[in-house]
């Protein structure tokens, strides 16, 4: 009974030791989202403490503040987890090679996955466990010095472009704040280049933050701005460009929503958020008829060339809209993006009562 007990508990340690490095693996290596429980259970566990904090602060700031440190911390605890994973899941190999539990066992472990050596068994299967262990050790460690670079250089490049945006439409950026700059400056006939740039930019975005699943957690610096409410209002500029614009047709507007709403619906799938791949032009959207006839006054009112049948100008929008309107408010909530006209402001699982005391002050 005894050796099949040491038996069982040297396949449990090792299943243990396996899935903590496959969650490692896909976490860190793996160049695509995969679901990864231990993961999500590191972030949703950590992310409690954070929001009953949010709860109690009382200016929006404060709450920022609070949630710019909940991606860092996250981070930095999962390979803490890894290594307690793997620490515990060598207890019972241990065991299981003959050292006694609980007291030898993890002495030994530990010893071996930190490599410091002070506990040392001269028995063979025991030492070629104690190589293996500490080889996963070492190895930990090494992801976790190539990952946190690599995470904070993904972050750099994704806040050029959405610092960029406020000197373009302000903060919360909105397409009429846009629009109007680029009619006084005589620029609005040559926005065909900045699509094309946030073309390039929902692309990189994309492959990083399906890469890397605790970025679209990091804020911006600024704590009015967000990576996601300015996608949102990059897309809702190009949808009013590509429908209600008296201009020349904009292949390039239309290229950067298609490229905008395919990263926006790739992101929103690991985390669970559901979305119909194939909407109808017709189906439901967030945003009202008045409120974006109200944008196109604002637009007539400084100059900006309109088509003359809003009908059409509000069917082609909302039929563009359709298109990353359900992925881009729950996202908006799960990352508790700031304040933001027809993204963050619609209220879809927000978390903090602190949106609509923003939005009067900024009203």
């Amino acid at each position: 009974m005894v050796a099949v007990a040491r038996v069982l508990a040297f396949v449990a340690g090792a299943t243990v030791v396996l899935a903590t490095l496959a969650s490692a693996v896909k976490s860190v290596v793996v160049p695509r989202a995969e679901p990864v429980l231990l993961s999500r259970w590191v972030f949703v566990l950590v992310r409690r403490p954070f929001d009953r904090l949010v709860r109690r602060a009382t200016t929006w700031e404060a709450a920022d503040r609070i949630m710019s440190r909940f991606a860092p911390f996250a981070l930095l605890i999962q390979p803490v987890v890894w290594l307690a994973a793997v620490l515990l899941g060598f207890m019972p190999i241990y065991w299981a090679l003959g050292l006694d539990l609980p007291r030898d066992a993890f002495e030994e472990s530990g010893s071996s996955l930190l490599t410091l050596g002070f506990a040392v068994d001269h028995h063979g299967p025991v030492v070629a466990a104690m190589f293996v262990e500490a080889t996963i050790g070492l190895g930990l460690v090494a992801l976790l010095i190539s990952f946190l670079p690599t995470i904070y250089q993904q972050f750099s490049r994704r806040e050029v472009l959405v610092s960029q945006l406020d000197v373009r439409a302000g903060t919360p950026p909105t397409p009429v704040a846009l629009f109007r700059r680029a009619e006084r400056i005589g620029w609005i006939q040559e926005l065909d280049e900045f699509w094309l740039q946030w073309e390039r930019w929902f692309t990189e975005v994309e492959e990083s933050h399906t890469s890397y699943l605790s970025l679209p957690f990091f804020r911006s610096p600024h704590p009015g701005r967000s990576w996601l409410t300015a996608a949102g209002a990059v897309l809702d500029s190009a949808a009013i460009r590509a429908s209600a614009i008296d201009l020349p047709r904009s292949w390039q507007a239309q290229l950067c929503l298609r490229a905008g709403y395919l990263a926006l619906r790739h992101i929103a799938q690991p985390y669970g958020i559901p979305f119909d791949p194939d909407p109808a032009p017709t189906d439901p959207v967030s945003i009202t008829r008045d409120e974006f006839d109200r944008v196109l006054d604002e637009l007539a009112a400084i100059g900006v060339p309109l088509r003359p049948d809003r009908d059409q100008a509000w069917r082609d929008f909302a039929g563009w809209r359709v298109n990353y309107d359900a992925v881009l408010l729950p996202l908006a909530g799960l990352i508790m993006a700031p304040f933001s006209p027809w993204s963050s402001d619609r209220g879809i699982n927000y978390r903090v009562r602190l949106v609509r005391a923003h939005a009067r002050r900024s009203g």
